[in-house]
């Protein structure tokens, strides 16, 4: 079934719950309404007919002059002697005299709803003369009447119901329908994802928390295109990286094997040959540490790092290729700097990007650690503005880059460790690398 029909259904069924509840509670009280409505009807009538008889009627009048006045009032009533628990005159058949005398009715003055064989009656008791002369007017009006009042108002109230009922679910088709609407469109999207169709996504009009997940999937959507384009690129790249060392054995062995090469030859071709070798490991280690990094989390161990030891670190295996370099490398340090990752990844991460630096550098290369900061920076030729973008992804590299994945291998293991790395101008002329690490 669909949502929009479930969701339809479940709130049409709560519906006719709440309304049948509504109905019963109404049923049941309205009558006890009309009940006590009829008690006040009844005693306002009485009284006004005892306000007659008090001022046309004496005390010493006979009752028959009594019975001859009410019966012409057409009203359902009994004459009663409380005194002598007598009743002198009934406009009711003789049939209900009988039936409230054997229930002891008359005499019971608490009792307002008196009930003879299958009939109930309404009751209001008013005396007529004062108290002493014991002649009691009792009213009666059948309760019959007050349930066809009754029967008639919930009939009302019923079709009342019934077209509320019709009214609510027209107006939860419409808006259910509002509702499911986006979602069936975010269902096509979703295909479009699933058949790696990225370029026909379309955004969907939604509100509330549809509009979220809207806006997740399409984050995601956009977020797996990057993704499987720098899949592509990366097994490009790759592809082209070793291959070109491959290359460069295959043509060397091949010559050996065929005596294309003199004695000075074969030795030249034969360093080569180890020399491409340990750049093509070089290529596939840097590979699957960066496989490594990107999916295992197990890889990280997490630990308080003093700033001071660690860019000392930095420095000491720095040391051999700054002097190679002759450049000066500067440094400074916060006395209290701490970071918390793993230091060995991390003391990687910052030599790649050190050793880029020294690269690049004209005669200057500084490190700097202030708070949750760290920025190596250089004096060379910089990053051009095309090239900055793509920087940290793998096999982007510069001139005289080596095999374009130590920045990669960099950002992955700072992500990692809860920080962010940026790259921009330096004031020094080159690039300026800057890492933050969250408090």
């Amino acid at each position: 079934m669909k949502l929009q029909s479930q969701l339809n259904l479940a709130f049409t069924a709560l519906l006719l719950v709440i309304l049948a509840v509504t109905g019963y509670v109404i049923y049941s009280m309205i009558l006890g309404m009309l009940i006590d409505n009829e008690k006040t009807e009844l005693q306002q009538k009485g009284e006004l007919l005892v306000e007659v008889l008090n001022e046309q009627y004496s005390p010493q009048g006979s009752v028959q002059d009594l019975s001859d006045f009410l019966n012409d009032q057409n009203l359902h009533l009994f004459l009663y002697d409380r005194s002598k628990n007598q009743i002198l005159m009934s406009t009711m058949p003789q049939q209900y005299v009988e039936g409230f005398s054997a229930n002891q009715y008359f005499a019971d003055n608490q009792e307002d709803l008196w009930e003879a064989g299958n009939s109930k009656f309404v009751t209001s008791r008013i005396l007529i003369y004062p108290e002493q002369t014991g002649l009691e007017l009792i009213l009666l009006t059948p309760l019959t009447d007050l349930q066809m009042v009754q029967q008639n108002f919930f009939r009302r109230l019923i079709l009342v119901f019934v077209i509320g009922t019709m009214a609510a679910v027209a107006l939860s088709y419409l808006l259910t329908n509002k509702l499911v609407t986006p979602l069936t469109k975010l269902k096509k999207q979703l295909k479009k994802i699933e058949k790696r169709q990225f370029d026909q996504i379309e955004r969907v009009k939604a509100t509330g928390e549809i509009k979220e997940v809207e806006q997740s999937v399409y984050d995601m959507a956009t977020e797996l295109n990057r993704y499987m384009k720098s899949q592509q690129a990366f097994f490009q790249n790759a592809s082209h990286e070793l291959k070109t060392p491959l290359m460069t054995i295959q043509g060397y062995a091949e010559g050996i094997r065929d005596h294309v090469f003199d004695a000075d030859d074969q030795e030249k071709g034969l360093e080569m040959m180890v020399t491409e070798v340990n750049r093509l490991k070089k290529i596939i280690n840097e590979m699957i540490l960066l496989a490594k990094l990107d999916s295992e989390q197990t890889e990280y161990q997490p630990e308080q790092i003093d700033a001071n030891e660690l860019i000392e670190q930095v420095l000491d295996r720095a040391l051999p290729l700054v002097s190679e370099k002759g450049i000066e490398l500067n440094h400074t340090v916060d006395q209290n700097g701490v970071f918390y990752a793993d230091q060995e990844k991390l003391l990687r991460a910052l030599l790649n990007i050190t050793f880029n630096a020294i690269r690049h550098a004209h005669s200057r290369v500084a490190i700097t650690v202030s708070h949750q900061t760290i920025m190596i920076e250089d004096d060379g030729e910089g990053i051009s503005e095309d090239l900055m973008p793509h920087i940290f992804h793998r096999f982007v590299k510069g001139k005289t880059g080596e095999t374009g994945l130590g920045l990669a291998i960099a950002r992955a293991i700072i992500e990692q460790s809860g920080g962010k790395i940026m790259v921009r101008d330096s004031e020094l002329g080159g690039a300026k690398f800057v890492i933050v690490f969250s408090v």
